[in-house]
């Protein structure tokens, strides 16, 4: 089972960069893509319907983590905990913008609240970037690899600006097509990435006794299904190219 649960980590974590990876890149490059408050509404409605959606890839693969290699996750956080300290509090300002710029009609709220959106959306990659750059380079610890990673957050740029190209019409999306790269280049280095971090790893060493590894590579197997079909529903929903503000 544990080739099983390595492979369910892989593609939990695989599906989380390359589809929230597009939130993040959208929401480092916010101003620029957007020089107005109605741009920015029009920027930010192009990943709103998928953002939250998105996120659950990453709860899913914490979930593999913590049942399937409970030694992984002691590793991870015992070794890098300053970068989840990062990671977790620029995810929580990131959402906290997005969720509250709505609730007041003011334009300096707005502008604080996309602040906050640039500034979590940074900080998310750029904790991720370090976290991978740590395996990569030296190990599950802060390292030199910590520093030599950062430059990966400009992949995530990338990958929201393609992503916005795809999504937006007007002065945006001819904004989003000055930024070199295509979606499914970017989306290949986002799947290369962690694949090539994890065939470092001691999986064996770091797996669950018992049954612990078995029943959660089983339940990741039965909600990959569900969780795909989910996420093809609501794409397919809000396909085509955004042209009206969201909700958000």
């Amino acid at each position: 089972m544990e080739p099983l649960a390595v492979l369910m980590m892989a593609v939990f974590t695989v599906g989380y960069l390359v589809l929230a990876g597009a939130d993040l890149g959208v929401g480092m490059v916010l101003p620029w893509l957007g020089r107005d408050q109605r741009e920015r509404r029009l920027v930010i409605a192009s990943f709103a319907p998928f953002f939250l959606g998105n996120e659950v890839w990453l709860v899913s693969a914490a979930g593999i983590a913590a049942g399937a290699f409970p030694g992984l996750e002691h590793r991870l956080l015992e070794g890098l905990y300053p970068l989840f300290v990062v990671l977790l509090v620029g995810w929580v300002v990131r959402d906290m913008g997005l969720w509250l710029r709505g609730r007041v009609d003011g334009v300096r709220w707005r502008g604080g609240c996309d602040g906050a959106v640039v500034a979590g959306s940074w900080l998310v990659a750029l904790a991720w970037a370090s976290v991978f750059g740590s395996v990569l380079f030296g190990g599950v610890g802060l390292n030199a690899g910590s520093v030599v990673g950062l430059p990966l957050a400009g992949l995530f740029v990338l990958h929201g600006a393609a992503f916005a190209g795809l999504r937006l019409t007007g002065a945006p999306a001819g904004r989003a097509g000055r930024f070199p790269g295509q979606y499914p280049a970017t989306a290949a280095v986002l799947v290369a990435v962690p694949v090539v971090a994890g065939l470092r790893l001691p999986w064996s060493e770091m797996a669950a006794p018992g049954m612990g590894l078995s029943v959660t590579a089983v339940v990741a197997v039965v909600m990959l299904p569900l969780l795909v079909g989910a996420q093809a529903l609501v794409w397919w929903t809000f396909r085509g190219r955004v042209r009206a503000p969201s909700y958000l």
